[in-house]
Parts: structure tokens; sequence; C-alpha cells
């Protein structure tokens, strides 16, 4: 993603010898037959696939005390959810979902019941695949977790939950036509991660619970659907007024990364294998900014082996898109403010390309891991970005992202546990900081790429992505990796990687990796020129950098500036022009923190139109630490809370101290 939810994402999107894993041996035979599944074709077919019509790839489940999953209710090493079919509507009117989620459950003999995590959905009935009643029991709620949905199997291996997910189900965004770039017809998105599929699908979300899955969807016409699955032939027409449409996603995953969209989209190629959703508006604009993506996809596959999932296609979302992106198998889910008309912004679009082998391929157990998703696919991203737009990109991509880490640090303290890039048990896995899951783990790779050598690094990490394709990973078994193949017994090698500090301990180690110093030395002078005497780069200069360049600059400057100073930078940097999103943020969050009144009606209408929260939380944090921003914000936050996704609202509301329903 993702940018998941921790505390830092808005300035950006958490040693053992032996892995025990439930493998139960009457059906280990599944499992082992069905391996050779990864590299299934996954293109468009003419018939849906049924789940009765084949046999599930099978992932196994870790029972280690690493790998525990303490924001789930569930009991997989009893029973366990190995396949989810939905058969749903979608009632824009009432903005509801609801229709029946058919479970294939693997469970130990004698199992007498599954346990489910759900949050607020009115559960119907239930029974098994032959229509027989199942008794079930809904468990006390918590704010955060839901309540669990404890089901007597009977024997059952299948069982089949009807059901309505609440108007207000945290993982869906409903948007009236009035919020979309066309203005006709209504819109719907889901946002899985990290723990709020539960409000609309009945089923054990747990990332180390993986899934295969299918669904069958009706929507009213002329709106089309897409999900994270492969589209099973043509949407069937129901002659009333409804179609349905058809998803298959053969491959096990996480149930976070079941997702969908609807609304009035149109789809356009980009190569034999990739190709952009978006609504007809902003089609275009879309395919120019993603159009390098089929290069992208061949590069990472030089790098860390075959792409696994068929298709890579993309969607773009309207604004209220919460994140930069997220990355939803064979369907990534993007915001709009990453097109900037110069692909400046397409490391968003190489992260989430490389979420398709970390975090999608081998993915955490436990939300405690999430570096092993993040951490990991942005050093990734970097390497696609140095193969497709060269290395002084991805040199001053790493200083950002270097100088993000050690801001956050700074902010919070090196000796805070939110600092761990493994969170530790002392803490909530969400009340981490963004630095150390995604920019802490970007450092740590390439310190080891550097001390190891990139070809060797190269053959590591391929491999680890290839013996765990499909499974759910630790950091333990990340670490023994390593010292089993990379370190190799060298108690020296060893000593100089540091590994256990990086990953449990806080702070930055010494061996950091630091980016050349020379990656910005122009850019770095012109801030102390201006920070000396108040000289400005030419408007050609400026012109001149790069997107980095600039927000390099704007990072770095004098933070207290005058109206005078502000009105200067704004006049000959054109500030409130920039067509990129990440430059007019920071320009916003520098005035507002300044108190410049001449902003105020930019930001307005820039957090009216924008919902990711990267933008929206700090604008409205940098209002909030003034008196003379307080009123501001609670007049803007009036007018455009309900624009934005519940995980928005939330960070905002909790910045302001607004409390639920106020």
């Amino acid at each position: 993603m993702a940018r998941f939810a921790v505390q830092r994402v808005q300035s950006r999107k958490t040693q053992f010898p032996e892995i025990s894993m439930y493998r139960p041996k009457f059906r280990l035979a599944a499992i082992v037959a069905f391996a050779g599944m990864a590299t299934a074709c996954t293109t468009m077919e003419a018939d849906p696939v049924a789940a009765t019509d084949r046999q599930a790839m099978v992932s196994p489940i870790l029972t280690t005390a690493e790998a525990f999953d303490d924001q789930t209710y569930a009991q997989p090493q009893v029973a366990r959810v190995t396949h989810v079919a939905l058969d749903v509507a979608l009632d824009f009117e009432r903005q509801r979902v609801g229709g029946t989620a058919t479970l294939d459950v693997l469970a130990e003999p004698g199992a007498k019941e599954i346990v489910l995590d759900t949050k607020m959905l009115d559960i119907q009935r239930v029974t098994d695949g032959s229509g027989n009643a199942l008794a079930y029991t809904l468990g006390d709620a918590d704010p955060q977790k839901g309540a669990p949905l404890s089901i007597e199997l009977n024997g059952a291996e299948r069982i089949v939950i009807a059901y309505d997910a609440p108007q207000d189900a945290a993982a869906l965004q409903w948007l009236t036509p009035e919020q979309t770039a066309g203005g006709e017809h209504p819109y719907l998105f889901s946002q899985g991660q990290a723990i709020l599929n539960r409000t609309w699908i009945p089923t054990q979300d747990s990332p180390g619970i993986r899934q295969t899955w299918e669904a069958r969807i009706t929507a009213p016409k002329p709106l089309d659907v897409v999900m994270s699955g492969v589209r099973q032939g043509e949407p069937e027409d129901l002659g009333n007024g409804r179609r349905a449409f058809r998803f298959v996603m053969d491959k096990p995953v996480p149930p976070y990364l079941i997702a969908i969209a609807a609304g009035d989209i149109d789809f356009r190629a980009i190569g034999p294998r990739s190709g952009v959703w978006a609504e007809p508006s902003v089609l275009d604009r879309a395919w120019r900014e993603v159009n390098d993506t089929e290069a992208m996809i061949d590069s990472a596959e030089d790098l860390y082996g075959e792409y696994r999932w068929g298709r890579y296609d993309m969607i773009v979302l309207p604004p209220a898109f919460p994140y930069g992106g997220m990355e939803n198998p064979v369907m990534t889910f993007l915001t709009p403010t990453f097109i900037a008309g110069d692909k400046s912004n397409n490391g968003l679009i190489a992260h989430e390309l490389a979420h398709s082998w970390s975090g999608n391929l081998a993915t955490y157990s436990s939300w405690r891991d999430g570096w092993l998703n993040e951490g990991v696919t942005s050093y990734f991203e970097n390497r696609i970005t140095e193969e497709v737009y060269g290395e002084q990109r991805a040199e001053q991509e790493y200083a950002l992202s270097y100088a993000s880490l050690v801001e956050g640090i700074e902010e919070v303290g090196a000796d805070s546990p939110k600092t761990a890039m493994r969170t530790p048990d002392s803490i909530s896995p969400f009340d981490t900081e963004g630095v150390a899951i995604y920019d802490k783990g970007t450092v740590f790779l390439r310190t080891v790429e550097d001390l190891v050598g990139r070809e060797r690094f190269d053959e590591w990490l391929t491999q680890w992505f290839d013996n765990h394709a499909f499974e759910p990973v630790t950091s333990e078994m990340f670490l023994a990796d390593m010292r089993e193949k990379l370190v190799r017994g060298n108690a020296q090698l060893e000593q100089r990687l540091m590994l256990d500090e990086w990953v449990y301990g806080t702070g930055l180690p010494a061996n950091a990796l630091k980016p050349d110093p020379q990656t910005f030395s122009a850019v770095d002078n012109a801030v102390a020129a201006y920070a000396a005497d108040g000289t400005l780069p030419t408007a050609d200069t400026w012109g001149g950098w790069t997107a980095a360049e600039q927000r390099r600059f704007l990072e770095r400057m004098p933070e207290e500036r005058s109206d005078e100073q502000l009105a200067a930078l704004d006049s000959r940097l054109g500030l409130s022009d920039a067509g990129n999103n990440e430059v007019l943020f920071l320009w916003l969050e520098a005035a507002l923190r300044n108190q410049y009144d001449p902003a105020v009606p930019q930001a307005e209408r820039f957090l009216s139109q924008v919902g990711r929260n990267k933008f929206v939380s700090p604008l409205f944090t940098a209002l909030d630490e003034s008196d003379w921003g307080k009123p501001i914000a609670r007049r803007i936050y009036g007018d455009t809370r309900d624009s934005y996704h519940s995980y928005t609202r939330g960070r905002v509301d909790a910045t302001l101290g607004i409390a639920a329903g106020d």
C-alpha cells in the first residue's frame, strides 16, 4: 500500500531454526498437487470457474508465537477458511451490500466450531452446503476488532452465511454522483487493509489465513464493476436494470486484498498484460501517466523473478480514496492525486507493482511485521525506479526516504518503541511510525545490499520470494533465512549487518547506508542561501529541478516565514500553480503553519477535492496548531468530512478532538 493504518502514514499508506506450520495430513496432497498453480493463466475466461469445479490451493498456517495475530478472533489451528464465494448485491440507494458468503472450511478431526471475524454485520442465517441450519453465536463486540461469529460445524466442510453489511461499513466508501468526476452516476470502492473487510465480508480476516475466492456481484446499469480478481466473461444482463459480474482469484491471498470498485469507468490497455480503468473524463490523463507500467513489470521480473498474477491492471479512483495506492492483486487501486503530467510521482506505481512480490506473494502473518510488506516493497520500488527512470532519480528518492526516516525518529525519540521495524508487544500494531514500516525497511535492505553485494543480495531476495510464494511469513523467518543463506556463519559479517538491531531495535542503527551527499548538493546550497539572506532560486532554476529536488527544497527551507517571505516564495516559484500535488501540499502546509491568510482559499479548495490522508491529515494538523487556524479547520472540516473515507475521518476527528457523532 498502500500506506496502511500507522501513526505517521500521513507524512509519506506495521530467530528460530524451525517454523511450525499447520498442514493437516488429510489435505497435504492437495497442497502439494496444486503448488504449481502459481503460474496459472489469469486472463479473462469465457465461463466462471466455480469452487465446486476445482480444488483450491491451500496455504499453510504458521503457529509460532511470533506469527500470532492478535487482531483476529479466528482459531485457524482448529478450523480455517480456505475459500470464499460471494454472491452479493450493491444497493446504491441504501448504500448497503448484502447477499451470501459461502466458505470452504478445513478443520481438524473432531473440530466443533469455526470462528470468524465480523464487524456490525447483520447475520440472517447460517447453513451448511446442503441447506441445513447451523447454530451460531455472535460474541461481544470490540470497538476495533468487531465481534466473533462462532458457528457449529456439525461436520460441515462448507457453510453459507446470509447477511447484510451496515450502511456505514468502514471498508466501503459510497460516493454520490456529485462526488465523482462525471457527476452523473454514483460510485463505490472498498479499502480492506488493515482489518476493515470484516465490515462487509464474514470470514477469518487475518493476513496469515490466506484464502482463494470468487464473487458474483450484481449492480445497476450502466455501472461497471471491477475486483481484485479476474473477471469471468462478459457481465450478465439480468433484465431488471441490473447486471451480474463474476470474478475469480485462484491464488490464496490474505483477506484484506479482496477489493471492489463500481462506477462509471472505462478501460484502456497499456500492454499485453496491463491496463488502466478510470472515469471517462480522467482516463486519458491517467493512461498517459501510467503507460510505463509494462516496462516496470519487465524490470521487476528481471530483478526478482516471474510476475505470478497474470494481469496487472490499475484503477484510478475518485479523490476520496484515502491512500496513495493499494496493491490489490490484478487491480491496483490508485489515488488521482499522483497524476502530475510528467510521471514524477510514478514511484507510487513501482511501489504497488512491487507488492506483487513483497506483500501479496509473501505476506506477513501478523500486523506487527508490517515492514515485511512495506519496507521490502519500498526497497523493491527503488530498484524498479532505477531500472526504468535511471540512477539519479532512484538515488534522489532514496535520499528523501532517508531524510524522512531521520526526521521521524527525531520527532518521537530514538528510544521510542514506535521506531522499531517489528512492532513490539508493548504497543498496538497500528500505533507505530510509518517511517519504521516504510523508510527504515528501505534503508535496512539498502544497507544489507551494500555490505553483501548487489548480485548476491538479489539472488537471495529472489529465492525468498520463490520459496515463500503464497505463504505467510514472519520477521524471524526473514532473519533466519538471511543468516542461513547470506551470513553463512560468517561472524564478522553478522556483526557488520546488525540484523537484530535493525528489526527489533529502536532508532537508526549506526551502520545505516547514507545517501550520496552530492545527490541534492545544488538544492541544499540553494536552501542554505535562502536561509542566510532570502536568496531564492530563479524561476528557470526551479523549473529545471526534478520534483524530488523541489520537494527537498520545500522540506528543508526554514520553517518560520513571514507573510512577505511567503508571498515572494510563491511569486517566484509559482507554488500555488504547482501541477504536482506533492509539491502543492508542501507549500500549503508551510503556508498554514505560518498562518498565511492568502493560502486559505486554496487550501480549502484542495481539502474539498482531495481525500488522500497523506495530504488531508497534515493540513488539518497545521491549522489546528494555532488559535488562528482552529476555527478555519473546523469550518472547512464541517463542509468536507462526509466526503472523506472512514480512515481519513478517523484521523482528522482525532486531530480536531471531534467525537463520533459530533
